[in-house]
């Protein structure tokens, strides 16, 4: 309503108060950042603590259950109406069960009228069915039945393996995720799979300061990759610490076996640091150990980014010659850390919090890739 008075003076006072404090409650609203939930799986719950202490709020409420056949029912316990939602999912342990999960709860959110979903998704499932390179047979264990699948093999047409990353990023899009935070792709490429913003963050600096913390002659040491596919990672490594790299050469003779591992680069009276993004069953590292030892290596370390651990992983492992191997805490690690005393964690939690934190405030997120949050 307009302000009347007797006063003209009396007037313009109050329409000057009203002014004032209309200025006030804008800028108040304007000050205030726009609330955040972050909520987190059943994949790892560890980590999503960590993030949420790292950016000083409470870990948001859910409930996560399974029908008896299975089935994954979700139940968001608080509000999201017009929130900015992460979700902490890592793809490990009963991964389809873990993905579905992610979907269902991004779905769940994005329904109940968040404003924006995003999913944090430490070690992305399904990142090494990314092409169709396969051919019949490559995997397959009995060693007649493999060659007489690759010579029914038509080499007039493609594989037929499917690629199940793509199919993944698919349907974290259908679910109602704007934004993917992850870390460490198997491949870059994966990125273009999908039509949403993809934050690949990289373990690469959280790994050099680990080598300089932790390695006394780090600086007469030598980057190796076990495979081809990790010599820009390796290479990248070895820059940033001014020391040599290599990398070993896999020839195969037979499926599922490796005839002999070729090493490209002098090892001898250095200290091999083999570095991958992941590392299943262990045997293409625990080989390359071996291989190293044998060209003159003094000791061999191994920095992996995703320590899944399968099948006779820790066994192969305690028998190897590593002095020490090192993964990051993508993936739970307290299991195997009792299993193996060699495996040493790294925590990488900040660098989730801070990647949270840019993105929920319009930041930037390029300083981390080359810089550990303190």
């Amino acid at each position: 309503m307009p302000v009347r008075s007797a006063n003209p003076i009396r007037a313009r006072s109050l329409i000057r108060d009203n002014l004032e404090k209309q200025a006030g409650c804008l800028n108040l609203i304007h000050s205030r950042m726009p609330n955040i939930k972050v909520f987190s799986g059943t994949s790892h719950p560890d980590l999503a603590q960590r993030i949420v202490d790292r950016l000083g709020i409470d870990l948001g409420k859910v409930v996560t259950k399974k029908f008896s056949n299975l089935e994954t029912c979700v139940e968001i316990g608080e509000s999201v109406r017009g929130e900015d939602v992460y979700i902490v999912q890592s793809g490990s342990g009963e991964i389809n069960d873990n993905l579905m999960e992610l979907l269902i709860m991004i779905n769940a959110c994005k329904i109940a009228s968040a404003s924006r979903v995003t999913a944090v998704i430490p070690c992305f499932p399904y990142a090494r069915q990314d092409k169709k390179d396969k051919l019949p047979g490559g995997e397959e264990k009995d060693e007649n039945k493999a060659k007489l699948a690759k010579k029914n093999y038509d080499w007039k047409f493609r594989s037929r393996a499917p690629i199940s990353a793509k199919l993944v990023a698919n349907m974290l899009s259908v679910a109602g995720a704007d934004h993917i935070i992850t870390m460490d792709l198997h491949a870059s490429q994966i990125q273009g799979f999908f039509d949403i913003p993809v934050d690949n963050l990289y373990a690469e600096p959280a790994v050099l300061k680990w080598i300089k913390e932790n390695i006394p002659e780090w600086k007469n040491s030598i980057i190796v990759s076990p495979d081809a596919g990790g010599a820009k990672r390796v290479t990248s490594i070895a820059d940033r610490l001014n020391v040599e790299f290599a990398l070993i050469h896999k020839e195969r003779k037979k499926a599922n076996e490796v005839a002999s591992m070729v090493l490209v680069g002098d090892v001898k009276d250095k200290i091999a640091i083999l570095v991958d993004d992941m590392a299943d069953t262990c045997g293409t590292i625990v080989h390359a150990a071996d291989r190293l030892v044998e060209a003159g290596a003094t000791k061999v370390y191994a920095i992996l980014t995703h320590g899944i651990f399968s099948g006779p992983a820790i066994s192969r492992i305690n028998n190897a010659c590593f002095e020490a191997v090192v993964v990051t805490n993508t993936i739970p690690q307290d299991g195997h850390m009792r299993d193996c005393p060699k495996i040493q964690c790294i925590d990488v939690s900040m660098m989730f919090a801070e990647a949270v934190r840019r993105t929920h405030n319009g930041e930037s997120v390029s300083y981390l890739f080359s810089n550990v949050p303190y």
